[in-house]
C-alpha cells in the first residue's frame, strides 16, 4: 500500500522566503535514500544542495526546473512504502526514460531532451558503496562500469543557474542518463548524451540536447516549439526567448513593397533577463544600504613598492609553500590591524534598539564577482589568524565562490569588507556598504607611476585606496585615521609588526 510523503522547500538560510529550482537530481521512479542529494536550488545568496529526508521511491516532482517557489511549498513526493519499479530504476537498454513534467506526469521523451550533467563524488556514492565505487542501483543503469571506479573528468564549463560557471574541479558524471542507453558514463560535465539509435546503432547523428535556460525551455514547451530544430543566437549558441518566439510565429509571409522607405532598425535586438536569485538580493541590499546609511568615501594614494617586495619574499618562505600570496593578503592584514586600533570602524547601527554595536571580533568580508552575481562571503574570526592562515582562508574563500559552492552561513555575519577593484584594472571607486556594516575598503590596481621618493622623482608601484563609511557611526576624523593607518602599513609593512 502506498504511503506518499511530501517534502516542502525548507528555509536553508536566514530569513529565506523563496528559491529557484535549478537541477533535479532524481526523477519519478528513482529510489532515494535518506540524505541523498535530490535537488539543487538557488537562493538569494547561494546554490544549495538539498538532501532527501525520506527513503523510498520518487512518485512525483511537483515543481519544474527554473521555477521560483516559496518556502513551505511541496516540491517532491516520495512513496516511503514502495520499492523502485524495475522498468524505471533498473533499465539498461531499450526505450529512453520518461521526461518529467509538472505534477509528475511522464510523457515519452524525445532524443533532443537527453542530457547529462556533472556531479560531485559525494553525490555519486551512497550507502553501501566504497570510496570511488558506483552503487549497485546506478551500475544497473550504466553497463560497463559495474565494480569499477567511475572515471574522473576535468570540468571545463558547467551551467549554473542561468549563466556559465568556469572551473577546474574534478567531478564524477552524474548518474542521470535520461537517454537510458548506458552510454553516458565518462562524459564531461555539460556535454550532451546522444541517445541510442532505435535501429541498434551507436547513436551517431542523433540530436544532442540544445543549450537553453530552463525558462526558455518552458516557453518552447508552452508554444509547441522544437528546440532541437533551432539555432541559438545568444552567447555561445544559447537559444533565447526571441529565438523561440520567432520560431512560434512561423515563416514570414511575403509582404508587398512598402509605399515609402522604411526607417532603419537597430541590429541586435533585446534580451530580457529575469531579476532573481543573487541579482535580486544584491539589488535589494545595495538599494537599502545606499538609502539608509549616509555614505562618505575618502581616497588615499600610496606607494606600495615595499609591500610588493614583501609579497615576493613571502612566496619564497616554506610557511607559504603552495599558497597564493598576493597584495590582497597585506591589505587584509592592514585592515584587521586598523580595526583593532579603531574598534568603532568595525561596528553596526541598531535602529530598533537605538544603539551602536561595536564588535570586538572581525568577520572579514571579501567581495567576489561570480557568474551568478556579486557575493560577499566572509572569513570568520579573521583577526585571530596568522598570516599563512589568512592566506589560506582567502584562497579557500575565492575558490568556493568561483565554484558556486558558497553556503548561506559563509555570507552571514560579516563585520567589515574589502572589495578588490584592482583586479579589473580600475584605480578606485565609491563602494556601497554591505548592509549592517560601517565600512568597506576598495583596493585599486597597483601600477608604475612617477613618485617623489626620498627627495627624488622615481618610478614606484602606486595604488589608490577608497574607504566608504556610515557617517552615522564614523565621523570624518575616525574614517581618515583608519584609512591613514592602512596606507601607512602598506607603505611600510614593518609597521604591521610594530602595531600587531
Amino acid at each position: 500500500m502506498a504511503e506518499v510523503k511530501q517534502f516542502r522547500l525548507p528555509d536553508v538560510g536566514e530569513g529565506l522566503t523563496e528559491a529557484d529550482i535549478v537541477t533535479w537530481r532524481v526523477k519519478p521512479g528513482d529510489k532515494v535514500t535518506v540524505n541523498q542529494v535530490i535537488v539543487e536550488i538557488e537562493t538569494a545568496k547561494s546554490l544549495v544542495e538539498l538532501p532527501s529526508p525520506y527513503e523510498g521511491v520518487v512518485s512525483g516532482l511537483l515543481v519544474d526546473e527554473g521555477q521560483t517557489v516559496d518556502v513551505g511549498t511541496p516540491i517532491i513526493e516520495v512513496d516511503v512504502a514502495a520499492d523502485a519499479p524495475a522498468g524505471l530504476a533498473g533499465a539498461t537498454g531499450g526505450a529512453p526514460s520518461a521526461e518529467r513534467t509538472p505534477g509528475g506526469a511522464s510523457p515519452a521523451a524525445s532524443p533532443d531532451t537527453a542530457a547529462v550533467a556533472g556531479a560531485s563524488p559525494a553525490e555519486a556514492s551512497t550507502a553501501g558503496a566504497g570510496p570511488g565505487q558506483v552503487p549497485a542501483e546506478h551500475a544497473a543503469r550504466e553497463p560497463g562500469i559495474e565494480g569499477s571506479p567511475a572515471p574522473k573528468i576535468e570540468r571545463q564549463a558547467v551551467l549554473v543557474g542561468y549563466g556559465v560557471k568556469l572551473g577546474t574541479t574534478t567531478r564524477r558524471p552524474r548518474k542521470r542518463d535520461r537517454a537510458g542507453s548506458g552510454s553516458g558514463a565518462g562524459l564531461a560535465s555539460g556535454q550532451a548524451v546522444v541517445p541510442a539509435d532505435p535501429a541498434g546503432g551507436n547513436g551517431a547523428g542523433a540530436l544532442a540536447r540544445p543549450a537553453a535556460k530552463p525558462p526558455v525551455r518552458k516557453l518552447a514547451k508552452d508554444l509547441g516549439v522544437d528546440l532541437g530544430a533551432l539555432t541559438g543566437t545568444g552567447p555561445d549558441g544559447i537559444i533565447t526567448r526571441e529565438d523561440v518566439h520567432a520560431a512560434a510565429a512561423g515563416p514570414a509571409e511575403p509582404a508587398a513593397p512598402p509605399p515609402r522607405i522604411a526607417r532603419p532598425v537597430a541590429v541586435g535586438g533585446e534580451e530580457r533577463v529575469p531579476i532573481k536569485g543573487v541579482r535580486k538580493h544584491t539589488a535589494a541590499a545595495v538599494t537599502a544600504s545606499a538609502f539608509t546609511a549616509p555614505h562618505v568615501t575618502e581616497f588615499l594614494q600610496i606607494d606600495m613598492t615595499e609591500t610588493m617586495h614583501a609579497v615576493q619574499r613571502l612566496r619564497d618562505l616554506p610557511e607559504f609553500e603552495g599558497l597564493r600570496v598576493s597584495p590582497l593578503l597585506f591589505v587584509a592584514k592592514a585592515l584587521l590591524l586598523a580595526a583593532a586600533r579603531h574598534p568603532m570602524i568595525n561596528s553596526s547601527w541598531d535602529e530598533e534598539a537605538k544603539e551602536i554595536v561595536v564588535k570586538h571580533y572581525v568577520n572579514l568580508g571579501i567581495a567576489a564577482a561570480t557568474g551568478r552575481g556579486l557575493l560577499v562571503p566572509n572569513i570568520k574570526n579573521a583577526h585571530t589568524l596568522a598570516l599563512p592562515e589568512l592566506a589560506q582562508a582567502l584562497a579557500a574563500l575565492a575558490a568556493t565562490a568561483r565554484e558556486g559552492k558558497t553556503q548561506p552561513a559563509d555570507l552571514a555575519g560579516g563585520t567589515i569588507t574589502i572589495t578588490n577593484v584592482g583586479v579589473f584594472g580600475v584605480d578606485a571607486g565609491t563602494p556601497i556598504l554591505t548592509p549592517g556594516e560601517a565600512a568597506i575598503l576598495a583596493f585599486g590596481q597597483v601600477r608604475d607611476m612617477p613618485w617623489v621618493h626620498e627627495g627624488a622623482l622615481a618610478v614606484r608601484q602606486v595604488t589608490t585606496l577608497a574607504l566608504s563609511f556610515d557617517h552615522r557611526i564614523v565621523d570624518g576624523d575616525l574614517g581618515s585615521a583608519v584609512l591613514r593607518d592602512v596606507g601607512a602599513m602598506l607603505t611600510d609593512p614593518a609597521l604591521m609588526i610594530a602595531w600587531g
